[in-house]
C-alpha cells in the first residue's frame, strides 16, 4: 500500500523545509522514496518566491491518518492558513492513496488537481516511472500533454 505526497515550499529555507516534512512524515509512516527537488513557479498566486518541490512516498493505506500527519508537520514549519495558493513554509498535498477514489470533502482522492500539475507529475515521475493516476491515467501521459513548463531540477 504506498500513498504519494507532494511537498512544497517557497518561505524560509525551502530546502530544510522539505527534509522537515519528509522527516516528520517518516515519523509515522515508512518512506519507501523521496524524488529530487525540483524549483518551480508559483500556480494560482503568482505574485510570491519559487517553490521548492518534491515527492515522497510512503507505505499506508490509512488516508485519514496521512491528512492529520500532513497537516501536523505544515504546522510544525509554520504554515498558517490566510491566502489559498498564497506563501507558505511548509505544504504537504495527499495526491494518492493506491488506487482509491473518493469525492469526500475533507480529502478528494486522487487530488483533484494533480493531473494539472507538472509539479507534482514531474517528481512523482523519478520515484516511480510506471505511476498511474486513479482516473487519469499514466502519469507519464498526463505530463506529456501537460508538459514540463515552470519546473526546473533545482541545484543548491
Amino acid at each position: 500500500m504506498t500513498a504519494i505526497l507532494s511537498l512544497g515550499s517557497n518561505l524560509g529555507d525551502r530546502c530544510a523545509n522539505l527534509r522537515a516534512g519528509v522527516d516528520l512524515l517518516a515519523r509515522r509512516f515508512p518512506v519507501v522514496a523521496v524524488s529530487p527537488v525540483y524549483e518551480t513557479d508559483p500556480v494560482g498566486v503568482t505574485d510570491q518566491p519559487a517553490f521548492l518541490n518534491c515527492v515522497a512516498a510512503v507505505r499506508t493505506d490509512e488516508a485519514e491518518a496521512l491528512l492529520v500527519a500532513a497537516h501536523d508537520a505544515e504546522e510544525q514549519r509554520g504554515r498558517l492558513h490566510s491566502l489559498r495558493w498564497g506563501p507558505r513554509p511548509l505544504d504537504v498535498d495527499i495526491v494518492s492513496v493506491d488506487a482509491r477514489q473518493s469525492a469526500d470533502a475533507r480529502l478528494t482522492l486522487p487530488h483533484p488537481r494533480a493531473h494539472e500539475r507538472a509539479f507534482v507529475l514531474v517528481p512523482w515521475l523519478d520515484v516511480d516511472p510506471d505511476a498511474v493516476l486513479p482516473g487519469r491515467g499514466p502519469v507519464w501521459q498526463l505530463l506529456h500533454r501537460l508538459g514540463r513548463s515552470g519546473v526546473r531540477r533545482w541545484q543548491p
